[in-house]
């Protein structure tokens, strides 16, 4: 039994065709169904659905064979014990700062200067502030991050940007992009020495479809 580490949402949806290249198709979806465990056409292969900050941990240990995550989580969870084969090109947005519109970000990140970072990405933004030899101050947040500038809680997000709107609806502004981000598949290093013909069989037709040789 193949065991696919997948999250709800945008990377679910954008999976789905690399699966069915691959000749997978989940039988149910899972914003209708309540079960966290999915059947596929496949006998051999199912999916569990798992937050998305915990799609590496669950490859990583055993409890998934092989997971797609974006590039956000893997470097926040640091990739140990993890196969990386393929960046498969979906799911794609990035890694920004944003600020409250007027801020004086410019003034703030001036060599020395200390400012205020409110994000869930610690480590991203950690080193990104280190190249640029500014002291921050790290507040992790878990949600609703615009709030933080707003609210006078941090100078600066760290956040994930799609289209923007979110940061324009709460009179915010993308001051500076960190990094592209897109999904990468992971697999289980124990799981491709063990079960090595059906896995290399799904990377391969996932290779095939984004159109890597």
């Amino acid at each position: 039994m193949i065991t696919l580490a997948l999250s709800k949402g945008r990377i679910f949806d954008e999976t789905l065709p690399l699966l069915k290249a691959a000749g997978i198709e989940v039988l149910e979806d899972p914003e209708k169904s309540r079960k966290l465990i999915l059947s596929t056409n496949r006998p051999d292969v199912r999916v569990v659905l798992v937050r998305a900050t915990d799609v590496p941990t669950y490859v990583q240990y055993g409890g998934a064979d092989i997971g797609v995550t974006g590039k956000d989580t893997l470097i926040e969870h640091g990739g140990q014990g993890l196969y990386q084969p393929l960046d498969l090109q979906i799911a794609k947005c990035r890694m920004s700062v944003a600020v409250r519109a007027g801020f004086d970000y410019e003034a703030a990140v001036k060599q020395g200067s200390r400012l205020k970072v409110a994000t869930k990405f610690v480590s991203i933004a950690r080193d990104f502030f280190a190249t640029k030899g500014v002291h921050v101050d790290l507040i992790k947040l878990y949600g609703s991050m615009e709030l933080a500038p707003l609210t006078g809680l941090a100078d600066a997000i760290v956040d994930l940007v799609s289209s923007g709107n979110t940061l324009k609806a709460n009179q915010l502004v993308e001051v500076e992009r960190i990094m592209d981000i897109s999904s990468h598949l992971v697999v289980n290093q124990v799981a491709l020495k063990l079960k090595q013909t059906q896995l290399r069989s799904i990377i391969d037709a996932f290779a095939s479809a984004i159109g890597k040789p």
